[in-house]
């Protein structure tokens, strides 16, 4: 039995823990000594690289009795880590230390937590007689746009690999969600003309049709949040955008040649995504970029893909949303505004859920941390769904 001094998935946790998967950096040391453990337990770990083969994801299976691998439950994390540059730590944030109960260190609670304990108890599920299988499936790059559980999603298809339902671990302190929004990135590029600032019919001045972009998708903001749809389970009810990042110029007397700028949106449920970049698009690369060619034919608006993760909408009576309001003892579900890849996995052709521990308030911060009793709870989680997924002896 764990105690809370030292959960039986601590070890597990601070081993993860010490590798630096900060998202631009490798991930590999992790995952193949992931390989490597479940290897040597007598599994059949399958790692997914990415184009550069600087990364991989992991996926694994445990049959069910009858040697059965369709079908059953996938408990998902991923492995990558945001930045801890310029962030004032109190402790080496890859050397995990315990004070007071917390677990501190980068991605204690986003998210090796819950990985730690999904594979310190991969036993308990191994030990049993399963009625379906149990996967487990680690990604890399969740962080800069869910890549890597989009494409180890495209190889399971390819291997004809169809689990039913999926358990993301994200930090929810083992609340479940059952729905998130969707989040889309996108770079908006404007190449105007230079000219000196006293002779501007000789110039396109790139910053000002990049405001007007700007303060389009601002209205289309306001006019969801006015007259929606709305969704009253969120925070935020409605579909949201965001200008986040922008570039442009160089000096106040020149006519500035170029402007860049990132912007995001995030829509509720039964808002697609496409129609809204739809109604941007033809804004921004069809009227605006008419307007901005016919002063110069040689100018022009460019609109860039950054990232486009689904969001996901789980009935609160799917199997998957019943059982893990009964496994954490729930009451009901929750819906967030943040973004995982549960959207993925639903649009894959599996129900989902959120559910994990920690704090997401503790993540992505300095001193990050995961209490203990968090583990303990998510630990307890894994045994109760080890029980559910098990044949009645």
């Amino acid at each position: 039995m764990s105690t809370l001094a030292h959960p039986r998935s601590l070890e597990w946790i601070e081993r993860l823990v010490r590798f630096d998967t900060t998202s631009r950096r490798s991930n590999l040391g992790l995952i193949e000594t992931v390989r490597d453990h479940l290897a040597a337990a007598g599994h059949a770990p399958r790692l997914i690289h990415n184009a550069d083969k600087n990364k991989a994801n992991l996926f694994v299976t445990l049959p069910a009795h009858d040697g059965g691998t369709q079908g059953g439950v996938v408990l998902s994390g991923h492995t990558d880590v945001v930045p801890v540059d310029g962030q004032a730590w109190s402790s080496d944030p890859f050397v995990p230390e315990v004070r007071e109960g917390k677990l501190y260190g980068r991605g204690t609670c986003d998210m090796k937590g819950f990985i730690g304990v999904a594979l310190a108890m991969l036993p308990a599920f191994a030990s049993r007689r399963l009625r379906v299988p149990l996967h487990l499936a680690l990604s890399y790059d969740e962080e800069v746009g869910c890549l890597g559980a989009d494409a180890m999603l495209q190889e399971l298809a390819r291997l004809g690999v169809q689990p039913d339902s999926c358990v993301v671990g994200e930090p929810t302190e083992m609340r479940v969600i059952s729905a998130h929004k969707s989040s889309n990135l996108y770079r908006c590029t404007v190449h105007g003309r230079a000219a000196h600032s006293s002779l501007t019919p000789q110039g396109v001045n790139a910053i000002e049709y990049a405001a007007r972009a700007i303060c389009h998708i601002r209205d289309m903001a306001d006019s969801h949040r006015a007259q929606g749809p709305f969704d009253r389970d969120f925070e935020v009810p409605y579909t949201t955008s965001n200008t986040g990042v922008i570039s442009g110029g160089l000096s106040v007397n020149t006519i500035p040649d170029r402007c860049q700028f990132d912007f995001e949106f995030r829509t509720i449920p039964g808002v697609l995504a496409p129609d809204v970049i739809g109604g941007l698009r033809r804004f921004i690369t069809g009227e605006l970029r008419d307007r901005i060619k016919a002063e110069n034919p040689l100018a022009d608006i460019e609109l860039e893909v950054l990232a486009e993760v689904p969001g996901f909408d789980t009935a609160a009576h799917a199997e998957i949303a019943q059982l893990a309001q009964k496994l954490t003892g729930s009451r009901g579900t929750e819906k967030v505004a943040y973004c995982t890849e549960a959207g993925l996995f639903q649009r894959s052709g599996m129900t989902a859920v959120v559910c994990g521990p920690g704090n997401l308030q503790q993540a992505h911060r300095a001193d990050e941390y995961v209490a203990l009793s968090q583990v303990l709870l998510c630990e307890q989680f894994m045994e109760k769904l080890a029980d559910h997924l098990a044949i009645v002896e």
